[in-house]
């Protein structure tokens, strides 16, 4: 990468900073990546790199989570804003009563976050299980927001949600499947309480992107029409068709295309419209979730990105409601939507240290001097070498790839020794590290040759998990943003690819998005002796935080808490920092007992002292050494 005249303006393009990061992030003139909750490009801004310092001088070791509670709030203002201005301008006369999903992300700091930013515009809460109507029992206390509950049901969550009616909560039970009905009913009979009912449609219309399956007339959850007209018949027959409140049906999640979402709006609108026709006293119309995130900044239909932005689903959502409203001659339902996605997703990131790299192919000092004695194949590859020029090295390069195939051949045959062929080897690597160099400010490169640069890069070593902090990437090949945070002002001169510390070939990173769209390689900068060089992987806060396992037993990372405050020196302050894991913790999941392995470790040391074969005193500082760590965070330490 070419370093001369590099500026800040480079990085945030060789990055796509200002595509994925929706406002939040940009570069201040030090070259440290910085958030700006606000989204103003003139407005505060938060050194990444200063939190890292106030981090190191508390004991925070990397790897680390760092949530920007600013931005979370930001967002739930952001939507709520957004639904109602649209509103206005469309004279549409419903209003917006939104949703949390908490399954995107459970934290209690978020869910906490969420519901206080929500409170002026009685954004509510959503569960799909037992454990997470409980929290959001306990939590969604603002008497005029929506309760919504998702999800397969058994009689005690039907109690759990009647519960709910009774403290003054507007519990909707939404049913999944016909014969849930059938539970709520008889849980009405027994206490008496009548919620809020809603009915999930299973529509036609076909979501696209990673989670397609969870629409459509196949989907898992959902009723058909048939089974909605039934649905009313027996709420008629009960005499309770009044408590039908709230129709719903769910696109996907993270729908990378727009015509998508207008398919299902309009299949959804009819379905409602004929529903009121029926009788139905419906007041709320839930389109679900869905809203994509542009993770890789391409604002295209690619299952990483959205060809749309926010505001234009809120105006899909808004006007092809009102439309098909009016065409119908039915009242404006009040919209609820259960975005999760969008509203967590930019809040949290992942901020680890390279701590080390793996060179392929290392170019090395290997005489080219013709020698007779040489095999013949040795020969040919130092005349390759010394004949390789600007004008020719395409060809070099072609016929050294066949000489390095028959070099191995000759060696498994027995032909050439293993020095011959390491010095075969030595050259031919040493060939395409010159072809690449010479060619690097060339117009055009020959597609071959441009892949060199992919082929030749380095990996670098990262003190984390994938398997923990970005299960996307490795699950479902998610393309999440990585972004050195220092020295942006700097070229980056290293094309990399990112390993975990897992033993697991799959414990990397290997997809980028880039200025010329997803590519296999990062450009990052050269590793300096001694110094610490972090690095962050952004918009980790939706499903990353709690859908991490414990692959090779690391556990869940240290968290702090991080709130913009333009009157302290630093423009920042950590409300809290939250201890990750410790080998204790993991080891107890999986059925040890740490104090046991503690004490037959000691066991085993004791009886070496008394063979003599360990001092006394080093048996002491072993038994301490084994009991400290077992209490310390699974990941390295420093280096």
């Amino acid at each position: 990468m070419n370093s001369s005249n590099w500026s800040v303006e480079d990085a945030v393009n060789e990055y796509q900073i200002l595509r994925w990061g929706d406002g939040y992030f940009t570069v201040n003139a030090e070259g440290e990546l910085c958030a700006s909750p606000s989204q103003d490009p003139n407005g505060h801004k938060i050194s990444l790199a200063e939190i890292i310092k106030e981090m190191k001088d508390e004991n925070i070791a990397f790897p680390c989570v760092i949530r920007f509670h600013d931005i979370l709030r930001s967002q739930v203002r952001n939507i709520n804003k957004l639904f109602a201005k649209t509103i206005e301008e469309a004279k549409f006369d419903g209003k917006y009563m939104g949703v949390y999903p908490i399954k995107v992300n459970q934290l209690r700091e978020v869910v906490e976050e969420v519901v206080d930013a929500g409170l002026e515009f009685s954004y509510g809460l959503e569960a799909g299980s037992k454990a997470e109507l409980m929290t959001v029992l306990t939590y969604n206390q603002n008497p005029k927001a929506l309760t919504i509950l998702n999800g397969y049901k058994d009689k005690d969550y039907m109690r759990l949600a009647l519960l709910g009616q009774q403290i003054g909560r507007n519990m909707v039970v939404v049913i999944e499947k016909f014969s849930e009905i059938h539970l709520l009913l008889e849980v009405i009979k027994e206490t008496g309480v009548v919620p809020m009912i809603g009915v999930r449609a299973k529509l036609t219309s076909k979501a696209s992107g990673k989670w397609a399956d969870s629409s459509g007339e196949f989907a898992k959850f959902g009723l058909s029409v048939p089974e909605i007209i039934d649905l009313i018949e027996l709420l008629k027959e009960k005499e309770l068709l009044h408590a039908l409140n709230l129709f719903h049906f769910h696109v996907g999640s993270q729908i990378p295309d727009i015509r998508t979402i207008k398919e299902c709006l309009t299949e959804g609108a009819r379905i409602y419209c004929e529903l009121i026709k029926l009788g139905a006293p419906i007041e709320y119309f839930d389109v679900g979730g869905g809203v994509g995130i542009n993770y890789d900044g391409s604002r295209s239909n690619q299952p990483s990105s959205t060809n749309y932005a926010l505001a234009d689903y809120v105006g899909d959502v808004v006007y092809i409601l009102r439309d098909i409203c009016n065409d119908s001659g039915v009242k404006h339902p009040s919209i609820v939507n259960e975005a999760g996605r969008v509203i967590t997703a930019h809040h949290s990131c992942v901020v680890t240290n390279v701590f080390g790299n793996v060179e392929l192919a290392k170019p090395k000092d290997i005489s080219t001097e013709s020698n007779p004695e040489d095999h013949l194949l040795l020969r040919n590859i130092k005349h390759l070498y010394r004949e390789l020029n600007h004008s020719n090295y395409q060809d070099v390069y072609n016929d050294a790839c066949i000489i390095k195939d028959e070099a191995v051949s000759a060696f498994k045959l027995g032909v050439i020794g293993i020095i011959e062929r390491s010095q075969i080897e030595g050259l031919y690597w040493n060939i395409c590290h010159q072809t690449l160099s010479m060619t690097e400010n060339e117009k055009y490169v020959p597609g071959e040759i441009k892949k060199l640069k992919f082929v030749l890069a380095d990996k670098y070593l990262c003190n984390f998990s994938v398997f923990q902090s970005t299960p996307d990437s490795w699950a479902i090949n998610q393309i999440l943003p990585v972004v050195p945070l220092k020295k942006l002002n700097e070229a980056p001169t290293k094309e990399c690819t990112l390993a975990d510390i897992t033993c697991d070939s799959d414990g990397k990173i290997a997809q980028f998005l880039g200025p010329d769209g997803h590519q296999p390689t990062l450009a990052l900068h050269q590793l300096e002796k001694g110094e610490e060089y972090p690095i962050g992987v952004f918009l980790t806060g939706a499903y990353q935080d709690v859908m991490g396992d414990m692959h090779n037993l690391f556990g869940r990372l240290n968290e702090v808490h991080v709130y913009g405050d333009q009157d302290d020196p630093k423009g920042f302050y950590i409300e809290e920092f939250i201890h990750g894991n410790s080998a204790a913790e993991v080891l107890r999941v999986m059925q040890y007992n740490p104090e046991e392995m503690c004490k037959k470790i000691k066991s085993e040391i004791d009886k070496r002292v008394k063979t003599g074969s360990i001092k006394p005193r080093v048996g002491v500082k072993l038994t301490d050494f084994f009991e400290a760590k077992i209490k310390d965070y699974t990941y390295l330490s420093s280096f």
